[in-house]
């Protein structure tokens, strides 16, 4: 049994587990869904991917979660809050990846606004970023419906990524 993390009016969001690796290669694997990075990950690529979220849970309390559609039990994508190293500054990041078939539903916005919620009520966290390539225009804007804005452009792994950022205003803070 994994852990729930959040719930939302269409999702539940829980700690990947290994059962998880065929509908992650689904995702992960996938040429399309994975065209704004270097290149989709094959079986063991899946394999190493969990193996860095179950690390990331012992040492940060939060990673990637496993997506859950709530009234089809099933597993569509990935959402949550790792580390990135943005010119040297480790920033929290929210990331999501969404299985094709499930693209635009609004499920990646309404899972990635969760996760800032979560990192600004409950981690006490002032910054949320992400990076984002800018030809990957459905990730800028899910990004920008969650009130993210361009802070920067870099370099990284050798393509340009925006940086988008989410400041706290204080008044999000429980």
């Amino acid at each position: 049994m994994s852990k729930t993390i959040l719930t939302t009016e269409r999702l539940k969001l829980r700690e990947i587990t290994p059962d998880d690796h065929n509908d992650l290669l689904a995702i992960w694997g996938d040429a399309e869904t994975m065209r704004f990075y270097p290149a989709p990950l094959d079986e063991d690529g899946v394999g190493e991917w969990i193996a860095r979220n179950l690390k990331r849970y012992e040492q940060n309390g939060h990673g990637l979660w496993a997506m859950i559609l709530l009234d089809e039990e099933r597993l569509v994508g990935d959402c949550g809050l790792t580390y990135q190293d943005v010119e040297g500054v480790a920033e929290l990041e929210v990331g999501y990846h969404l299985n094709k078939a499930y693209w635009g539903r609004g499920l990646a916005t309404e899972a990635a606004r969760a996760c800032m919620d979560y990192a600004f009520n409950q981690l006490g966290r002032r910054r949320i970023t992400s990076l984002i390539r800018p030809e990957n225009l459905p990730s800028r804007r899910v990004a920008e419906r969650n009130g993210m804005r361009i802070e920067k452009e870099i370099m990284r792994s050798g393509y340009r990524h925006y940086v988008y950022v989410k400041e706290s205003d204080g008044s999000q803070h429980a």
